[in-house]
């Protein structure tokens, strides 16, 4: 069965880089960008438009190359969850987080009995074609399952304390464009109240022992958040990638 090479990282201290996915409906960029060095990608079908189809096709090629498909759900109901992991996430980012027992029943969802409610619905591709006895699939699932969520509001980020004391939290994915957006400094990435913000969420993830961890739009400030240890660290999209690619090809050509 596949390990969660990520978990596994975060659990030791590393940092593991990704990326929002959830435009380009092709199963190959999984290969391309465990190639370039990513750890993981977040398959987006909160903000995307792939559909279940799209999911398990990507989710499928991610684990073949190496890299670890998580799946950002659009709400906090359990068929999209369950599907998700059905279909081959190996973690589920929880966006918009507020009431820790919403979070907690979330969480439960993620997990197989007697942690959790998940049902069974394991198909032999999702371990692999082993031969193996339920408990036994059971068990490593639900050590492998990798849950994620995000804080995006003011209200989370007072309330984090709370958040952040549920069991079962293996990372936080803080959302700085939504949290920018309720602090007043909408978009200002670098605006002290946005990193005070972040660092205070940075700092209880490190007293619970949760990897912290940020969505970023440019190299820069990835490497600021880096520097000042977020672990679970995303950079960029997929689309963002091609479109600033694109431009500067386009731009270095025609100068004269």
């Amino acid at each position: 069965m596949q390990v969660n090479h990520v978990k596994t990282a975060l659990r030791a201290g590393e940092m593991q880089l990704g990326i929002n996915f959830g435009q380009l409906r092709s199963a190959e960029i999984p290969r391309l960008l465990a190639k370039a060095g990513f750890h993981w990608a977040f398959i987006d079908t909160e903000h995307g438009c792939f559909d279940i189809e799209t999911v398990q096709d990507v989710c499928r090629v991610s684990q073949l190359a190496g890299l670890c498909p998580l799946v950002r759900v659009a709400d906090l109901q359990y068929p999209l969850v369950s599907r998700a992991l059905d279909n081959g996430a190996q973690g589920i980012i929880f966006p918009r987080i507020e009431d820790p027992r919403e979070l907690e029943t979330a969480i439960s969802w993620t997990k197989f009995p007697p942690l959790g409610v998940r049902g069974y619905g394991l198909m032999p591709s999702q371990v692999e074609y082993e031969a193996l006895s339920f408990p036994d699939i059971v068990s490593h699932i639900n050590e492998h399952t990798l849950t994620v969520l995000q804080i995006e509001t003011k209200w989370a980020l007072e309330a984090r304390e709370e958040i952040l004391s549920v069991p079962g939290i293996d990372a936080v994915m803080i959302g700085p464009a939504d949290l920018s957006i309720s602090l007043g400094v909408p978009g200002q990435f670098q605006s002290p109240v946005l990193i005070e913000a972040m660092e205070l969420i940075r700092d209880t993830c490190v007293s619970k022992g949760i990897a912290p961890g940020t969505q970023t739009r440019s190299v820069e400030v990835a490497r600021f958040w880096k520097a000042r240890g977020m672990r679970f660290l995303g950079c960029g999209s997929e689309l963002s990638f091609l479109w600033e690619k694109a431009a500067e090809t386009a731009r270095l050509v025609k100068e004269n």
